[in-house]
């Protein structure tokens, strides 16, 4: 990461990164994670709606959102944030954060239009390396059939045996 973390220094400086997590401790965790890697505009919010109510008024440039949360929670923020027509930014970069890594979770972020899910704890390194990843290797945002989000990534498909 320092090599590339180098190169997209600047960029990830001017970031306005948007963090929307339920608990407090976790957005002080992302936040200090955040500004290590060198990110100097950083939001919270505390729950899904105002999460949506500050991407809305502040447009960030990347929002970082746990998967859990009460009310609204992550998956439902991706899909209201991807909405196409609905929502002013609809193509902004988003991290999901999960303390659960299973499979279906991973596939189902990537359904609903996340760039990226992060496993918690997260690393600095981590992190970093998924923020230089979105900066230095942005997919086209694709519009297509309610879906809005990222460009999927290849996926080698494994058909099951013959039976």
């Amino acid at each position: 990461m320092q090599t590339v973390n180098r190169l997209v220094s600047p960029q990830i400086k001017a970031l306005k990164v948007l963090v929307v997590d339920d608990e407090p401790y976790m957005r002080k965790v992302t936040r200090a994670i955040l500004a290590a890697i060198g990110v100097e505009n950083i939001l919270e919010a505390a729950d899904g709606a105002t999460g949506l109510e500050l991407a809305a008024i502040k447009r960030p440039d990347l929002i970082i959102v746990d998967w859990e949360m009460p009310l609204i929670d992550g998956p439902q923020f991706v899909q209201m944030i991807r909405t196409p027509g609905k929502f002013p930014v609809s193509d902004v970069p988003i991290i999901i954060l999960s303390a659960h890594s299973d499979e279906w979770r991973v596939v189902q972020s990537a359904h609903i239009g996340a760039n990226e899910f992060v496993r918690k704890p997260v690393s600095i390194k981590t992190l970093g390396d998924r923020i230089v990843a979105i900066l230095s290797r942005p997919r086209p945002t694709v519009k297509l059939n309610g879906y809005c989000g990222p460009a999927p990534r290849r996926v080698a498909w494994v058909d099951a045996p013959a039976s």
